[in-house]
């Protein structure tokens, strides 16, 4: 989890041309199969010049933000992401918050160790306030964020929380969508 992933494979030499085969076939998604609305998202991206990094290396291969409409988001899923998101709302035109790497690098455990998982739950209060206060510095950014993960989905009282918060969008499990909507809804209609 914490070696060589994300962001910082896609500006190193040893994977520039894997990254390359990346920016061709999302150039071929959204340029000729028309797909404009197609938003690629940075994983794991460490600090704001790691993410410069990355888009200058996507500019090599025809993806330039701002042109065609294109834009880029941030996996926010690091502490530093959180920490700094004014500095990368500065780099990124939005956020997408992963929830399951957010909880295991704020409470520094691995999910998949049986030893530590019943540790592993987004509705830790660290966790709450890192995600609480991602969502409030990409408003006062004009950015928009949204969260992928499991939380909205296994925990209705987590999903109220982001739609209090303001989120802009959630991922859900299919089996979860019609109660989520429907919970989504009586928290707005209040």
């Amino acid at each position: 989890m914490l070696g060589w992933r994300g962001a910082s494979r896609y500006y190193d030499p040893k994977y520039r041309e894997a990254f390359a085969l990346e920016c061709a076939a999302m150039k071929m998604v959204r340029d000729e199969m028309g797909l404009v609305n197609v938003i690629p998202m940075i994983p794991f991206c460490r600090t704001p010049d790691e993410g410069r990094l990355v888009l200058e290396e996507m500019a090599k291969h025809g993806l330039k933000k701002g042109v065609n409409g294109l834009q880029v988001y941030v996996m926010c899923e690091l502490p530093s992401n959180v920490i700094l998101a004014d500095e990368f709302a500065e780099v990124f035109d939005g956020f997408s918050i992963g929830s399951n790497d957010l909880t295991q690098l704020t409470l520094g455990l691995d999910r998949d160790s049986a030893l530590v998982a019943h540790l592993f739950d987004e509705r830790n209060e660290a966790v709450k306030r890192m995600v609480k206060l991602a969502i409030q510095t990409a408003q006062k950014k004009g950015r928009k964020i949204g969260i992928c993960g499991q939380a909205p989905s296994d925990y209705p009282e987590f999903a109220k929380f982001l739609v209090e918060l303001g989120i802009d969008s959630m991922s859900l499990n299919p089996d979860s969508v019609l109660k989520t909507l429907l919970m989504v809804a009586e928290v707005e209609k209040g």
